[in-house]
């Protein structure tokens, strides 16, 4: 693989060095030469222009994530981002007074505030140890799970550390307790391998912008086939019904897949961008992409040993991860973060921690190039400290 080829591809690395690509990833050539086409097709034609037929779109979309997430295409919907998803399957189920439902430590709030309505109608909410290493975290969640346990909804991969979660493992748990499993998988599509059959999960709501390199404001839900029943619209429109193309006699019956929740007029424009990075990371390769995005991690892990930080990582090895998190005594991370933005290298903190998540486009040299930034930021703040004293 030419891996110069994709960095030149990326007009950020121009400007800047983008290492919160698990936060928000920027677009590619590619994008801009699909968007421009779609707007100059749609300036002319209208809504008979060929790249506005959103059935067509939809189509290729779901035709190249079905097979990523271990699922049939009609198990999966387009939405606008996991948050509602999560309230499309919160709202949508039905559970008795004295229930219980499993959330995830200091979990991303996407997938926390779309159950907490829960606790008004009697069902105890409660919270699974984030723990340091993900048989840790089984352990955990397993001494929590109950006879009233009705639910567990977790992340694929914690936002704060990187830690990806043991998913086959909770999936077999619940299956054999009878518990609803939910994912919120924006860390981990595109990213970790991902079988929703295999991990057992019944409903996944996930972002676009993250590792899929989409479009912001654009997401998707998985709601496997025997659980659609299970969950009552909250939204109804005009795309949830069968014969949807046909406006009247009004009808009541829903489609029979997934794309009921997908309930009325889409932005077509966002399918046409996330498209265009399915299909360039599709010709690159889903096991390449993987595979770089740890190469590149490991590669920025190393080189911040190498100024003395402990990466968190390290404390479970065999479970690699894109999300690189580390943190150094003395360092305040909060600061760091923003000397690093001074130095054009873009990171997060999360939970006092630096956060860095490298993707495809990136370069080995741009690594290096963070890593000296890094280290000279904490010069910096070493030596008016010392000035203080």
């Amino acid at each position: 693989m030419d891996w110069h080829e994709v960095y030149g591809r990326f007009p950020i690395n121009r400007e800047m060095v983008w290492l919160n690509n698990c936060g928000i990833t920027p677009a590619g050539a590619h994008v801009l030469e699909a968007v421009n086409r779609f707007m100059t097709d749609y300036a002319k034609n209208g809504a008979r222009a060929e790249s506005a037929d959103y059935g067509r779109v939809r189509h290729r979309i779901k035709e190249i994530l079905s097979p990523l997430l271990g699922c049939a295409p009609g198990e999966l919907c387009l939405i606008h981002n996991t948050a509602e998803g999560m309230n499309v399957v919160s709202r949508g189920l039905r559970f008795e007074r004295g229930s219980e439902i499993i959330l995830l430590e200091n979990e991303y709030p996407s997938n926390v505030y779309p159950w907490r309505h829960w606790a008004e109608k009697g069902v105890k909410l409660l919270t699974a140890p984030a723990a340091t290493t993900p048989d840790g975290f089984f352990e955990g969640l397993s001494a929590l799970v109950t006879d009233r346990t009705r639910l567990v909804a977790l992340s694929a991969v914690h936002w704060c550390t990187g830690m990806p979660l043991p998913l086959a493992r909770i999936g077999e748990l619940c299956r054999e307790r009878d518990i609803l499993f939910a994912v919120d998988g924006a860390q981990g599509v595109g990213m970790q391998p991902m079988d929703v059959k295999g991990m057992k999960i019944d409903f996944m709501a996930f972002s676009a912008w993250k590792w899929l390199m989409g479009p912001l404001g654009m997401g998707v839900l998985y709601v496997a086939e025997n659980r659609l029943k299970t969950l009552d619209p909250v939204f109804v429109g005009t795309e949830s019904v069968v014969m949807d193309e046909v406006y009247l006699p009004y009808r009541s019956e829903l489609k029979p897949t997934a794309d009921r929740f997908t309930f009325s007029t889409p932005s077509i424009g966002d399918w046409v961008y996330l498209l265009a990075s399915l299909e360039y990371l599709t010709r690159i390769g889903f096991d390449r992409v993987r595979e770089r995005i740890f190469e590149l991690a490991e590669y920025l892990k190393q080189r911040l040993r190498n100024i003395g930080f402990s990466v968190l990582s390290d404390r479970f090895p065999d479970h690699p991860t894109g999300i690189v998190v580390c943190e150094k005594p003395g360092v305040d991370s909060g600061s760091m973060v923003k000397r690093l933005e001074s130095h054009k290298v873009i990171a997060a903190e999360r939970l006092g921690r630096i956060r860095f998540s490298p993707h495809i486009y990136l370069s080995e040299y741009q690594l290096d190039a963070a890593a000296r930034a890094l280290s000279q930021a904490c010069m910096a703040q070493m030596y008016a400290q010392s000035v203080k004293r």
